[in-house]
């Protein structure tokens, strides 16, 4: 579809654009100009955002689809630290019982969350045992039919059984095969838990199997003071330099959480090259810190923003690491809004190992959002940044458009049946709870 946006304003990467559009053919950007210049024709849609700001999709870094069933859930475990809270709670409450049907319905709900967050491409990790073989068959034909583009794998590790893990691997290689090859918005990518849920020869195995079908490997790094603490009993080292000793850390690997980490460890994830994602909203959830993200843009590393399954809001994602940083260093200077935002599109794309989408320039991927400007104050190119992600929300994201497909229209969605998702998913979520651990 060719499209055509007028805009009240256009986010470009070189800043505020008053009275700016942009055309689309097809999947691509083809001109971002000053509304007068985008010249309508024959077949070609027309978006009037004059009352919008037209902006880059945002990009959810690390996701968890499933998560939405834990959504208000009454833990029947007192949790007291990280490691009661994955062994007593999340693992035989959640991520054990969640099946093939499960994951369908958690899929359809989260998109449709997405969606209307404004979120435009995301990197979900399912981690559900008992779900596989064939659940990322299930959420890619969900998310293609939804119209996201999503980076999906399965979290392999050991803690259920060496089988299971060899099945996890082999889900994710399958789903990569199959998908990495065809259309541009489904494609698979590995990954893997943690150091204590995976031993060195099977992570080993995990990142010759990513290498050798050319796509990211993943592993969430450092969520609290727990992984560290149990790598130096067990290994003498940190978690950095078990993984630099093993040859796992390279260009394809994403590191999500990286909370409890040094600096020293920083510097050896920047030098190999290695991108991160930031989740500031879980990992308060789970007590397990603050992320030293402003030493990691400092240091170069490529780093996005995810919601972890938790607060989908994404609008809340950017406000917590905007707000979390300043409070944990008593520096208001610290993670300004612009940063944050770069990190929720374009940065977060680059480290998602999304190329050419999360910015408004001709050429990009046509990954783009519309949001009314009907704030109190004004919006102009001194605020803008600020304005978005202190004082907008999902109810003012009007239009979503992905790889030049219209997937929400004036606050409509166009591909997901939303009452339905939402009745599916509500009665789903109520079975789960009423049989608990049974």
């Amino acid at each position: 579809m060719a499209i055509i946006i007028y805009g009240a304003y256009l986010l470009a990467p070189d800043g505020l654009k008053k009275g700016w559009g942009l055309r689309t053919e097809g999947a691509r950007i083809v001109q971002t100009a000053p509304n007068a210049e985008l010249a309508a024709a024959p077949g070609r849609r027309v978006i009037d955002a004059r009352d919008r700001i037209v902006a880059p999709g945002f990009v959810n870094g690390h996701t968890h689809m499933y998560g939405a069933l834990s959504h208000g859930i009454t833990a029947k475990a007192p949790v007291a630290e990280f490691s009661g809270f994955l062994e007593d709670f999340w693992w035989p409450y959640v991520e054990n019982r969640v099946d093939r049907e499960l994951v369908s319905t958690t899929t359809k709900w989260a998109c449709v969350e997405m969606i209307r967050s404004g979120v435009t491409s995301f990197a979900d990790v399912l981690e559900a045992p008992n779900s596989i073989p064939g659940a990322l068959g299930i959420e890619a034909e969900i998310v293609r039919e939804a119209g996201l583009r999503g980076r999906l794998s399965f979290e392999a590790c050991q803690r259920i059984s060496d089988e299971n893990a060899r099945a996890g691997l082999k889900e994710n290689a399958d789903f990569i095969r199959i998908n990495n090859g065809g259309d541009n918005l489904v494609k698979g990518f590995i990954s893997v838990h943690t150091l204590f849920t995976c031993s060195e020869v099977f992570l080993k195995q995990a990142k010759n199997t990513a290498d050798a079908l050319g796509c990211d490997i993943h592993m969430h790094l450092s969520e609290s003071a727990f992984e560290p603490g149990w790598c130096l009993e067990r290994y003498g080292k940190r978690p950095v330099g078990i993984y630099d000793s093993i040859g796992f850390l390279g260009r394809n690997v994403l590191a999500s959480q990286v909370v409890q980490v040094t600096d020293e460890e920083l510097c050896i994830l920047a030098k190999k090259g290695v991108r991160a994602v930031s989740m500031p909203l879980s990992n308060c959830e789970v007590g397990g810190g603050v992320a030293p993200v402003p030493e990691m843009l400092e240091k170069g590393i490529m780093t996005g923003l995810g919601s972890d399954g938790y607060i989908n809001n994404f609008f809340e994602v950017m406000r917590g690491a905007f707000l979390i940083h300043k409070a944990w260093r008593q520096d208001p200077q610290a993670m300004p809004a612009r940063a944050v935002y770069e990190m929720a599109t374009g940065m977060g794309a680059e480290a998602m190992g999304v190329c050419g989408c999360g910015r408004l320039e001709e050429g990009a991927l046509a990954d783009i959002i519309t949001i009314g400007l009907d704030t109190p104050t004004p919006i102009n190119e001194h605020n803008v940044y600020d304005q978005l992600v202190l004082f907008r929300n999902p109810e003012n994201v009007c239009d979503v458009i992905v790889d030049g497909r219209i997937i929400m229209e004036d606050k409509t969605l166009l591909t997901i049946d939303e009452s339905a998702a939402k009745t599916e998913m509500r009665e789903a979520a109520r079975r789960f709870w009423e049989r608990g651990g049974r």
